[in-house]
């Protein structure tokens, strides 16, 4: 009995170690923890914090089996995304990506391009360099039967030429251009379509650069989301 005992006292005498390894593995994961909530993006916690807020209030206008939107979260309209995918699919194949913008708006999928892909300084007629991706584009008209805008817009600094005596005549003469090739070369259904020259009015960076000028100066055509959201 005497050695038994013995021979256990030897046996337990190191199970301190297993509790010192566990002590040490807590010790980390407590630190770790600490180090990552020290590091948090105060700026993404909030928004994150008031995106669930608003997930959890719904709007005043009657209840979920009605169709009511959750306040503050906009639903996903998926045929845009899909015709969204397609753009990029049909114009990537030209290599004019990185010359054109395509987001997804309130309106629909809009497609902003710069004009010199049109057109020359101060000029409305189209190059023939930009007919096959508008062909592109009819195609896809024609494939998602939605309305369309074509949109034209330029820079604040005032046209020099004997066409046209302001940027608001130069910026419809351009949409109206890119109309008349989808409808008649493209036999894109005029009813579909809608045009607008906006001139200087509607920039989307500042006239006081070179580049924001640039950026400026462009035809957006914008695939009006359909209501049932199809």
């Amino acid at each position: 009995m005497h050695k038994k005992h013995k021979i256990e006292e030897e046996e337990n005498k190191d199970r301190w170690v297993v509790s010192y390894a566990d002590f040490i593995t807590l010790l980390f994961a407590f630190f770790t923890t600490m180090y990552a909530i020290s590091h948090v993006d105060l700026g993404k916690l909030e928004r994150f914090s008031g995106s669930m807020e608003s997930a959890f209030k719904t709007s005043s206008e009657g209840d979920i089996g009605k169709g009511t939107v959750i306040s503050g979260i906009k639903p996903i309209n998926y045929a845009d995304v899909g015709l969204e995918k397609d753009v990029l699919t049909e114009l990537g194949k030209f290599g004019i990506i990185q010359d054109i913008a395509v987001v997804r708006d309130q309106r629909g999928v809009l497609i902003s391009f710069g004009d010199f892909l049109f057109f020359g300084s101060g000029s409305a007629e189209l190059r023939r360099e930009s007919r096959p991706f508008l062909s592109s584009i009819a195609t896809l008209i024609k494939k998602y039967h939605r309305d369309v805008l074509i949109e034209g817009h330029t820079d604040n600094l005032p046209v020099h030429n004997s066409h046209y005596s302001s940027n608001i005549e130069l910026a419809s003469s351009r949409a109206s251009h890119v109309y008349s090739f989808l409808v008649s070369e493209e036999g894109v259904d005029a009813s579909q379509m809608g045009i607008a020259g906006y001139g200087e009015y509607r920039p989307v960076e500042s006239n006081a650069t070179p580049e924001g000028r640039a950026r400026n100066r462009r035809i957006d055509i914008v695939f009006v989301s359909k209501k049932n959201g199809t």
